[in-house]
């Protein structure tokens, strides 16, 4: 079999789903892909397989790998997996061995992300067209498109509905969207129970797979086996962990909110949400006449009903396998969240049942993290408690503050507090300390979260509390005092006893205003020639595109009035990372303000252009990480203002360098070299401001107050020396040790040998209550890595063995950059507290396609004096099973070396 005619086979076997036979893949004859470290599972029958890999020498014999047999060797801290040789494993080690075992000269950008193909031997980058069929998309003429709210709804107030998730016609269709519509409208048709299985009487609550026919016909299921609507694994393992403590409290009849939504296929926007938002288009910049106000389809009603799909508007409409996204629909999602308001999240699978239905990448399987919600283990999305088309899984998050259990437990101190809709305040216990504010939540299937993601499985989430209300006093009398009984208006700045910060935000609501508080997720996508998201799965390095998006538009414009804007900017990319920078028409460096890191509101407000920062610009801004940056554009009137990012990339190993902003501005320059293929056009403007005139008074906090010497908004809870000194310590190296050409990225732990993920190995095992000291590690040189880590924030305490950036010094994180740029640095150590919850967690790099090719680790947060860890999940079609669990041999004792030589800080 020649080259070009097995790539042929493959391009129709991917298409079809089907393996050499032709017959339908038998899901239930296959072992679950937890022990699947490939792309699209299939299965080959071809001996010239085998023989073409043998004539890469030197490469590792990748494709013997068979699906099935799991053994692990703690001994040698490696572990085996054996596949059943599949068309993807034989086609990626074919270019492995062009690529991996022969020294050619690659192209120096390789963007968008090509593979490297005979008889050219190197990538040759195909542009995403920006003019097709004579309609083109040029920079700043779209609109951006502002998120649309989930909407909450009280279970209180909700009678079971007697509705079922509607089926889809045909194995590679989803649902009908207005059935679906009518359907996520109507309510919950079962009621969230603790566990997925039984009561906790005993009595068995599970029922069928709503889509069981159509599965029976599509995967060819046997007979006899059961199906299950509920994906959560059953059991203690996985049921809600104090469930009936964030259930209902002793003040309210019921307390949890709840909201449902279904990941499905690209479609028109049929205006489910139009009546959910708390602004209901009638307040502020959202009300008629405002900047914000919304009638998608021009029929006089306000809302997104008839909002098309597209990245452009002068670009094709999406087809409903190239996104997959919450609802199916534009704008991207918003949750806005309150502490003290647990909210149960209702997710259905309404993907195609047919895993080939998806335009060439993504899994119709999923996983639902939180980022980085102080949530349960069952409800954080761990990467392998992922369910079927036609299940849903509830997530139960309990908008709890860390240290619900030790801090303030007699909820008396108004800073833990969250709005109560009347202008008061709720109090709530734990850690004011630790009030977080711009979270998201996304896809975290294993092997394919990159390619989910990409895809459109991801929402951002807004957490409000009394000291980030999102409200900005209407005069100075509020700021003062609050009026008639309303407290939670006042402001921190007008007296220190209140709690409430006033961002900006807007002054029509109780809570929640958005006229001056703008979410913006920004990542890099590309599209085929007939304008359809594409993506490249083979390749390991990491992926990029060549068109910077907002919001999912292409280099888009927003009106802003002349007045302070908070900005949360969430890097939702695969593997680009950001430099950005904001200048004014001319080129100059507009100031600017983090308020907030990775979700964190910090201690000191920290002013942008600084002496730490290059340029002016921003730090280094990884994927997932987010950045809460106040800009003022008073006196700009008339004017644009732009973000624009310096930060170069040649491939998706991590960022190449920092270009010069006024070569990145100079169309002659930088531009220039972009043209000749010698340029990353990912540099550049990508976001334009046109600032409009504003007459009221601008009475949010003025972020020039809290900086370093001045005002303070959360100071950090720091460790004592006796918790930094009684600290477990950690050791994690992400780099290469013991890769392979599929799966090149592993990490070692506590000097270990380098390990690609697995789901039933345990690597740390933290005790709750305690706190330690983490180390994480750049290995080797050549790439960089933004390290997340679930469930808990961290606090910096070296960068590179020195005293951390100011944005660091005075923020906690959940992700941590290591890399050779001045902003990342080849370490960080960070100390982490673990509290209120248990459970299996996960440590990863969130370059996606790093983390699916398999830089990933287990952590469990367990008990004092737990011995036995928590069983692993096992999904499939016929239901959760579970396999055992084994720990490292340092799981419990940490990385004695470092903790023996490691300095604390003074």
């Amino acid at each position: 079999m020649n080259w070009t005619t097995y790539l042929s086979h493959w391009d129709n076997a991917k298409k079809q789903d089907r393996n050499m036979t032709g017959k339908p893949q038998n899901p239930g004859l296959n072992p679950p892909d937890s022990i699947n470290r490939s792309a699209p599972a299939m299965t080959a029958d071809k001996p010239a397989s085998s023989m073409a890999v043998a004539r890469c020498k030197g490469q590792d014999n990748v494709s013997q790998r068979q699906r099935g047999l799991f053994e692990t060797r703690l001994a040698a801290d490696t572990d085996r997996r054996n596949f059943l040789l599949d068309p993807l494993l034989f086609v990626t080690a074919v270019i492995s061995c062009y690529v991996g075992g022969t020294n050619l000269a690659h192209a120096v950008f390789n963007i968008p992300t090509e593979n490297i193909i005979p008889p050219a031997l190197e990538p040759v980058p195909v542009p995403s067209p920006l003019c097709i069929n004579g309609s083109c998309a040029t920079p700043f003429t779209a609109k951006l498109v502002l998120f649309e709210e989930f909407g909450l709804n009280k279970m209180s107030d909700s009678a079971p509905s007697a509705s079922s998730l509607p089926s889809p016609t045909g194995c590679q269709d989803t649902p009908a969207g207005q059935a679906l519509d009518s359907f996520l409208k109507a309510g919950l048709n079962s009621v969230p129970t603790r566990r997925s299985d039984k009561t906790d009487a005993g009595v068995d609550i599970s029922t069928p797979n709503p889509w069981e026919a159509q599965v029976r016909t599509c995967v060819d299921w046997l007979a006899g086996l059961p199906t299950y609507a509920d994906g959560r694994p059953g059991g203690e393992d996985f049921a809600h962990q104090r469930w009936g403590e964030f259930f209902t409290d002793s003040k309210k009849d019921n307390n949890l909110a709840w909201f449902q939504s279904a990941m499905t296929g690209a479609r028109v926007n049929g205006g489910l949400r139009d009546n959910m938002q708390l602004h209901n288009y009638q307040v502020g910049e959202f009300a008629p006449g405002g900047l914000y106000y919304l009638d998608a389809d021009g029929d006089g009603e306000p809302g997104s009903k008839g909002l098309e799909i597209k990245i452009h508007p002068n670009l094709p409409t999406q087809s409903t396998n190239s996104v997959w996204t919450f609802d199916g629909t534009l704008p991207p999602k918003l949750l806005m969240a309150r502490y003290g308001e647990s909210i149960l999240f209702r997710h259905y699978n309404a993907l195609p049942i047919d895993i080939a239905a998806n335009n060439g990448f993504g899994k119709n399987t999923i996983s639902t993290h939180e980022h980085n919600g102080h949530n349960p283990a069952e409800s954080d999305g761990f990467m392998h408690a992922y369910f079927y088309p036609g299940q849903f899984y509830d997530y139960h998050w309990p908008m709890a503050l860390a240290g619900y259990d030790s801090i303030n437990i007699g909820a008396t101190d108004a800073r833990t507090g969250a709005p109560d809709g009347q202008g008061g305040i709720t109090p709530v216990r734990g850690d004011w300390h630790e009030t977080m504010s711009t979270h998201w939540f996304h896809d975290h299937m294993l092997d394919y979260t990159a390619q989910n993601v990409y895809k459109g499985n991801a929402a951002m989430m807004n957490y409000y509390s009394a000291i980030d209300r999102g409200r900005e006093p209407a005069n100075m009398e509020e700021a003062t005092n609050g009026v008639d009984d309303k407290p939670g208006w006042a402001c921190h700045y007008a007296n220190p006893d209140n709690a409430n910060l006033c961002f900006p935000s807007g002054s029509g609501l109780d809570w929640g205003n958005r006229d001056y508080d703008m979410n913006l997720v920004v990542a890099d996508k590309a599209w085929d020639q007939n304008g359809q998201l594409k993506f490249n799965i083979f390749n390991t390095d990491g992926y990029l595109g060549d068109r910077i998006t907002v919001n999912w538009i292409y280099k888009p414009y927003v009106d802003v009035r002349a007045r302070r804007y908070r900005f949360r900017i969430l890097n939702g990319s695969v593997s680009r990372y950001y430099k950005i920078a904001i200048v004014d028409q001319t080129g100059k460096i507009v100031p600017s303000w983090m308020i907030a890191n990775d979700g964190n509101i910090m201690q000191h407000a920290v002013p942008f252009p600084n002496s730490a920062s290059a340029q002016g610009a921003w730090p280094e801004q990884g994927i997932a990480e987010r950045y809460d940056m106040i800009v003022d554009f008073k006196g700009m009137e008339g004017k644009s203002v732009y973000l624009v990012n310096l930060l170069e990339h040649k491939d998706g190993l991590g960022p190449n360098k920092v270009i010069a902003l006024s070569d990145a501005l100079d169309p002659a320059k930088y531009q220039a070299l972009v043209d000749k293929g010698n340029g990353d056009p990912g540099v550049g403007k990508f976001l334009e401001f046109r600032v409009q005139a504003y007459n009221g008074a601008d009475l949010s906090m003025n972020p020039a107050d809290y900086v370093e010497g001045k005002k303070q908004m959360i100071p950090l809870n720091k460790p004592s020396t006796a918790e930094l000194q009684n600290a477990v310590q950690r050791t994690f190296d992400f780099g290469k040790s013991n890769g392979t050409d599929l799966v090149p990225w592993t990490i070692k732990t506590d000097g270990g040998s380098g390990l690609a993920a697995d789901t039933h190995r345990v690597s740390a095992a933290p005790t709750i209550g305690k706190t330690e000291i983490w180390h994480i590690k750049l290995g080797g040189k050549g790439w960089s890595h933004p390290v997340h880590v679930h469930f808990e924030e961290g606090q910096i305490l070296y960068r590179g063995g020195k005293t951390p950036p100011p944005w660091e010094k005075y923020a906690r994180k959940d992700v941590y950059r290591v890399g050779s740029l001045p902003d990342s640095t080849e370490s960080v150590d960070m100390a982490i507290r673990f509290r209120e919850f248990a459970g299996t967690y996960v440590e990863h790099c969130h370059n996606t396609q790093h983390e699916d090719k398999a830089m990933l680790l287990r952590w469990d947060a367990e008990h004092p004096n737990q011995t036995v860890a928590i069983p692993t999940p096992m999904p499939d079609w016929d239901g959760v099973k579970y396999d055992p669990s084994v720990y490292l041999p340092t799981a419990k004792t940490g990385d004695l070396a470092a903790k023996k030589s490691f300095v604390l800080p003074k």
